[in-house]
């Protein structure tokens, strides 16, 4: 796959790159973010993958979260993906929650998201090849992390393949997309009326019957204006019951929004290189 150079900016010490391809996954160009620290001078260095949320595109979180300095201290690369397939031809609808910037991190099997909408396997397999192919990457220290729609996919994407996604956290996932409208309505467009084939993306349904191997962090605002449609209390319980090892944080007065993200990103950097560090 060809690597087009969009920008290069130094920051923090490193570089932080935008960059475009032609994605087999989606069968369009993708665009994403990618830092590198001072450390990816000298060698590889472990890898967390940040997944956004809806209406997102791979600028929020590279412009808005911080993260820079963070993994510039950790010697930790970030990767911004995209959120959807876009552009000329990509089926949309004029909703903001589905389509273009909303497309759930699944394989879509339904008519006319199923040509382009292959956000789970542009994630997990067509993006890590290239980037593996391209800079100085550990591939066996990947973590993944997210916000909104794309905490939900960090967690189900490192439920499902724990051996590519050796940690895991997530800024207010939404936990529960079975049973709420985001992701009953998604999930209908994008996989279909049967639910069993929802099962696989959803967070609190895999924790109550696989879980993770190692341990998960979650931050969730208590003032998010999206609670009832997150469900944070399922997920919770999956884990309580499992005896899952995690940490799940309530953060008193915090909303949905990218203040929120910034005022804690620096601590999940610090988590996922801590465990990335010990496996790579």
């Amino acid at each position: 796959m060809s690597l087009e150079t969009i920008s290069e900016n130094r920051s923090c010490g490193g570089v932080q790159g935008v960059y475009r391809h032609a994605s087999d996954a989606t069968g369009t160009d993708m665009t994403f973010g990618l830092y590198l620290p001072p450390a990816a001078q000298r060698g590889p260095v472990p890898v967390l993958w940040y997944l956004s949320g809806l209406t997102c595109n791979h600028e929020n979180a590279m412009t808005k979260a911080g993260a820079q300095e963070h993994a510039a201290r950790a010697g930790l690369a970030l990767i911004f993906p995209d959120t959807s397939p876009r552009g000329e031809g990509v089926a949309d609808d004029d909703a903001f929650d589905l389509g273009q910037g909303a497309g759930f991190y699944v394989n879509a099997t339904e008519a006319p998201w199923a040509p382009h909408f292959r956000m789970w396997d542009y994630i997990t397999s067509d993006l890590p090849k290239l980037v593996l192919d391209n800079f100085p990457l550990q591939a066996e220290a990947q973590g993944i992390t997210g916000h909104s729609m794309g905490g939900h996919g960090a967690l189900t994407m490192a439920m499902r393949l724990p051996d590519q996604f050796r940690s895991v956290s997530a800024f207010a996932p939404i936990a529960n997309p079975t049973e709420s409208d985001w992701g009953q309505k998604q999930f209908g467009a994008y996989l279909g009326q049967g639910r069993e084939a929802w099962r696989a993306h959803d967070a609190s349904l895999l924790m109550a019957e696989q879980g993770y191997p190692g341990e998960v962090l979650i931050d969730q605002g208590s003032e998010d204006q999206f609670l009832d449609l997150l469900k944070p209390e399922t997920l919770a319980a999956a884990m309580a019951r499992r005896r899952q090892p995690s940490v799940m944080r309530m953060q008193r007065g915090y909303d949905h929004s990218y203040f929120f993200v910034n005022s804690f990103i620096g601590d999940h950097v610090d988590w996922h290189a801590e465990r990335l560090k010990a496996k790579g």
